[in-house]
């Protein structure tokens, strides 16, 4: 007889935490990827900047 404990077939032993981390890395990478990353963000902000300001047409009256 052994004296570890029985965890199921669910338990969570130090593999299967490890894929876990692994499936939520996977799966931020992926959300990111469809969000656009970074540089969509940053392009985002500039033309949020870009758009409080009047354009040379405006500024002319045309």
């Amino acid at each position: 007889m052994s004296d570890e404990p029985k965890t199921g077939p669910f338990g969570l032993n130090p593999t299967r935490i490890m894929i876990l981390l692994m499936g939520a890395l996977v799966l931020l990478i992926s959300i990111g990827m469809f969000l656009g990353g970074p540089n969509s963000y940053q392009a985002l902000r500039d033309a949020s900047n870009a758009a409080k300001e009047p354009t040379a047409e405006q500024l002319s009256g045309d």
